[in-house]
């Protein structure tokens, strides 16, 4: 199946895929730059449920940023971006509904066999204990993982369970022995656990209130590592909730979209990108749409800064 074929202009029209890319199954062989994940399970939330809704809301919204790689896209600042480019939407890991050990070892199978066919994964969750699995994918080199969040998600466990969405990073800090470092921007709010921020502090986590972020972002970007094979894991949280609602457990004073893109924009200028997920979209909390929007937007310029240095 052809990579190039023109979907639709009308935004629309379905059937709905990420960007309007062809949708090609991880049964099939194939190749691409680019590929993107749907990871529809919210099984691990302990407040508000819905993200398992977000890899289709996405699809949806991200029609209104259609991409055709002969084309890409056009910033009057920065020029075209991803003119190219191939992408591909790789479809949705069926989940295990209760059975959380299935419904994770579904998804590092399917991160492992898309690793294996783009040079950047792209994929979209889900809460944040799918980011646990996706890591896992990664196993066998070593990263450094960028964390744009409003909550640490370093519990040793919460309500009785340690795979959670407060627990992703505990739990890959113990099982990954390529991880060389975190840094978690964003931070704010009155229910962090102290226990975890300790842990987190003593492991030598770089942490970042979203207030440190406000006084000076460009100061920010220089405690972001350089030289590194960089995983992004993007919890939309992290955004101020009269930007972005639609989340399980919004915190006041968030990041704007324009701080949240300088920082994405420092990760990527000072290190390789070797793949990203978004997490924590609830588009049931947003009945305006403007969450799944916000959401689209930045995953195209995500990829489009990406591009403008894998490409250059």
């Amino acid at each position: 199946m052809s990579m190039h074929v023109r979907a639709s202009e009308l935004t629309f029209t379905g059937p709905y895929t990420f960007f309007k890319a062809p949708y090609l199954s991880l049964e099939e062989t194939w190749k691409a730059d680019v590929a993107l994940l749907g990871l529809p399970y919210d099984f691990a939330v302990g407040f508000r449920p819905g993200a398992r809704f977000a890899p289709s809301a996405v699809r949806e919204a991200s029609a209104r940023y259609a991409f055709h790689p002969e084309e890409g896209f056009f910033d009057p600042e920065r020029g075209p971006r991803l003119r190219g480019a191939s992408m591909v939407d790789a479809g949705d890991v069926d989940p295990a509904q209760l059975e959380y050990q299935e419904s994770f070892r579904r998804i590092t199978e399917a991160a492992r066999t898309l690793r294996s066919r783009v040079r950047l994964p792209v994929f979209v969750g889900g809460d944040h204990s799918v980011t646990l699995p996706v890591l896992r994918a990664y196993a066998d080199e070593p990263l450094y993982i960028v964390q744009l969040d409003a909550h640490l998600d370093f519990s040793d466990q919460r309500h009785g369970t340690r795979f959670s969405n407060s627990s992703p990073f505990r739990r890959a800090v113990e099982e990954l022995p390529g991880l060389q470092g975190i840094a978690c921007i964003g931070l704010r709010g009155l229910r962090m656990s102290l226990e975890a921020y300790r842990a987190a502090e003593e492991r030598g986590h770089v942490l970042v209130s979203a207030r440190e972020v406000h006084r000076d972002v460009e100061a920010v970007k220089q405690l972001l590592p350089e030289g590194k094979r960089v995983y992004v894991s993007l919890d939309v949280d992290v955004l101020d909730p009269a930007l972005l609602p639609g989340t399980s457990s919004p915190e006041v004073e968030g990041l704007s979209y324009g701080e949240t893109l300088a920082l994405l924009e420092g990760v990527v200028e000072r290190n390789e990108l070797i793949g990203v997920d978004l997490v924590e979209l609830a588009p049931n909390l947003d009945p305006s749409g403007l969450s799944s929007l916000v959401v689209a937007r930045l995953l195209a310029e995500v990829i489009a800064l990406w591009w403008d240095r894998a490409s250059g």
